[in-house]
């Protein structure tokens, strides 16, 4: 048995923790420097709003509407999904942090009223974080998964569920008739795992319902489509084929890319952002214990500027696998005046780590020692505690710039609102 606990409208959500006045009022966040809206208010949905939607194309509503844009503020975001997460464990003993908002937990050996159980929780977490959630309940994270898209749905538009779904819903624990009613009132592209080419092929072949998929036969699912539905399949008549994931698998590749607020032109610009991004990368690096081999960096301009269009990447060997930041910052700063070019205006860079493999395996050629090694492993560690004890960028890279001061290469964010929780100075001041 597996629960589903996912933050409604997430983003929207935390900002409207610190700012009450939000409520019942249309809202968007928007992605890096402004461009498009990647949450929204169930107001901001009544009102056609797309996720995704370019931020141009809806700014009249402002006025028209009262719609609210704010920046991201993933950091407020983060913290308030770690406040979260920590009391949604309680449901059960096992959990799965799969998205900043959303959590699997296993519920195996559970004893009691799991939607009562669910329903404490759910309020626990409101009263406490100010986050609303759904929770869904399954035999299956398929099931679960589904789950919550009941309970959310059933509580955002009455009357499209029973009633007794709305907020939790426990699959488990309808009858069959009910069961088969809910999933024949659930389009197929609302099932975990069924894109949209593949939701298309479906409804080509008359199958629009989850309860049309579940009634397909698992064998001629996999010959006919693949693997992976055939296991979606399996998962909506009940048989667990997704265990939970305690300790995610290691990523093959890290990245940090960013678009930049302005059009960037200056090498020296161009170097404060390469340098920037390869020690954001280097940290993820070395959070799950991995070395990379080479370093990519990338520049580009705009493709929706009419001007010269410039794009190139370099791939750039290190001596020895490494999760140093001082190496990767060299690296891609390499390649970095490798590629540049004089009178573009560039729009976009990145740095890539690639070739990752684990820190536990040594490699040692006697003509490759370095007596630095261990030190250089210990400076690291205390660069990471000091930049996650007192804020990212209390210490840089020299190549990075001035800490606090506005770069060329910064991202636009007019509306961010402020670091509640996660900054001294815009901590909340309680006046009597």
């Amino acid at each position: 048995m597996y629960a589903l606990v996912d933050g409604n409208n997430f983003y929207v959500s935390c900002e409207r923790v610190f700012r009450p006045s939000l409520n019942h009022c249309p809202v968007v966040v928007l992605s890096n420097n402004d461009g498009c809206a990647i949450a929204r208010s169930n107001e901001a949905k009544a009102l056609g709003i797309a996720m995704g939607a370019p931020w141009f194309k809806i700014r009249h509503l402002a006025e028209s509407d009262g719609l609210v844009a704010l920046s991201a503020n993933f950091a407020l975001y983060g913290d308030l999904s770690d406040r979260m997460m920590s009391l949604a464990a309680g449901l059960g003993p096992r959990q799965e942090v799969y998205s900043i908002d959303e959590s699997f937990i296993d519920m195996r050996g559970v004893r009691g009223n799991l939607v009562e159980r669910s329903h404490k929780i759910r309020s626990r977490i409101l009263q406490w974080v100010g986050i609303p959630c759904g929770i869904g309940i399954g035999a299956t994270k398929t099931l679960a998964k589904l789950a919550n898209h009941i309970a959310k749905t059933a509580e955002r538009k009455p009357g499209s569920y029973p009633d007794h779904l709305a907020q939790v819903c426990n699959l488990a624990a309808l009858m069959p008739a009910e069961l088969e009613a809910v999933l024949a009132a659930t389009a197929v592209n609302e099932v975990w795992g069924v894109g949209r080419r593949i939701s298309k092929q479906l409804g080509e072949g008359g199958i629009t319902t989850a309860l049309d998929l579940a009634r397909l036969d698992p064998a001629m699912v996999r010959s006919r489509w693949s693997v992976v539905l055939e296991r979606t399949v399996r998962e909506l008549q009940g048989t667990p084929c997704i265990e939970l994931d305690h300790a995610p698998q290691p990523k093959q590749e890290i990245a940090c890319t960013r678009s930049f607020g302005h059009p960037v032109t200056a090498l020296a610009d161009m170097s404060e952002a390469v340098t920037e991004f390869a020690s954001r990368a280097a940290v993820k690096l070395r959070q799950q214990h991995s070395l990379a081999g080479q370093v990519l960096c990338f520049i580009r301009t705009s493709p929706f500027r009419p001007e010269a269009q410039y794009s190139r990447s370099l791939i750039v060997p290190l001596r020895r696998p490494s999760a140093d930041t001082g190496v990767i910052v060299g690296a891609a700063l390499a390649g970095l005046r490798a590629i540049y070019r004089p009178g573009f205006k560039l729009a976009k860079a990145g740095v890539m780590l690639l070739d990752l493999q684990s820190d536990a395996i040594v490699q040692g050629e006697l003509a490759l020692e370095d007596d630095e090694a261990p030190t250089r492993s210990n400076l690291m560690a205390t660069l990471d505690e000091l930049n996650l004890r007192y804020g990212r960028g209390t210490v840089l890279m020299a190549s990075a710039g001035l800490a606090g001061e506005r770069r060329a290469w910064s991202m636009k964010q007019e509306r961010r609102t402020p670091g509640y929780t996660t900054c001294w100075s815009d901590l909340a001041v309680a006046r009597a």
